[in-house]
């Protein structure tokens, strides 16, 4: 019989995990009641964030300046950081200034091993708490249902399943979330926004590191000694599951190993 959708929390060190099934996850971070905002609360508030930090302005706020307005103007309890896992930059970049805040990672069940040891470090170095975000179905329970290797004959359905849609429920329960995203990453990515609203969602999308190219990333990161996933090190720049990543030739897109072969470039979480 199939779970419901479920995400575990551990914090570091990684020593308890719970169950919970989303949209009823209520982010732990602090205490106390606190009340979401509405849609149209929310997208104005992203329009004033836009506008305040100068979004796609030649003198737009920095990474650090932007996470700084979230936390003056959203609970710390409604806040969460989606990551993927390829390096500690952004949970660092927002524990900074939201401690203790919510890191989401998306567990499909396909990752590397790599991937898995980087998820583990975060939660025992930084002040964050790791959220395992799980699909509804097992990778066993999926090959029964659809065929074995669903990702190779529909990966578009297959990212549906273990990606886009437990981490819109996972959502539910936030006002903010941040993600990773660069500009420089695909064409798919150039106009990336610092601050918008997710109507899919239905709360702000805030994308800090929007004009960070891939060097300031591995400077960050060197320079505040977080950890990296080892495979960026071994030609991978860009880190989804294992059976749709290959490793990227120099020069080339940071996100041409995704897919590799296929029209696909994007899982569905960012389009």
């Amino acid at each position: 019989m199939s779970d419901q959708s479920s995400v575990t929390e551990h914090t570091s060190p990684v020593t308890e995990l719970v169950e919970v099934t989303p949209p009823d996850h209520v982010p732990s971070t602090g205490s106390g009641t606190v009340r979401k905002r509405s849609l149209d609360e929310l997208r104005a508030l992203a329009e004033r964030g836009a506008a305040e930090l100068r979004s796609g302005a030649p003198d737009e706020a920095s990474p650090a300046e932007v996470v700084a307005w979230v936390a003056a103007n959203v609970s710390p309890r409604l806040a969460a950081v989606a990551c993927s896992m390829a390096d500690a930059a952004l949970p660092h970049l927002v524990a900074e200034a939201i401690p203790g805040v919510d890191v989401l990672f998306l567990d499909t069940g396909y990752h590397f091993l790599e991937t898995t040891f980087t998820r583990d470090e975060v939660a025992r170095t930084l002040d964050v708490r790791i959220v395992d975000v799980k699909p509804e179905k097992t990778v066993r329970e999926q090959d029964a249902e659809f065929g074995k290797d669903l990702f190779a004959r529909d990966p578009a359905l297959c990212c549906e399943m273990r990606k886009v849609a437990p981490l819109h429920k996972a959502l539910g329960g936030y006002e903010v979330w941040f993600t990773g995203v660069r500009r420089d990453e695909a064409p798919t990515r150039t106009n990336t926004p610092l601050v918008t609203f997710d109507e899919r969602n239905g709360l702000i999308k805030v994308n800090p590191v929007a004009a960070w190219s891939f060097d300031d990333l591995i400077a960050y990161a060197t320079a505040h000694e977080v950890v990296v996933n080892p495979l960026v090190a071994n030609g991978y720049p860009s880190i989804g599951c294992a059976p749709c990543t290959k490793p990227v030739a120099p020069g080339e897109d940071p996100r041409s190993g995704r897919w590799a072969g296929l029209a696909k470039t994007e899982c569905g979480l960012h389009v």
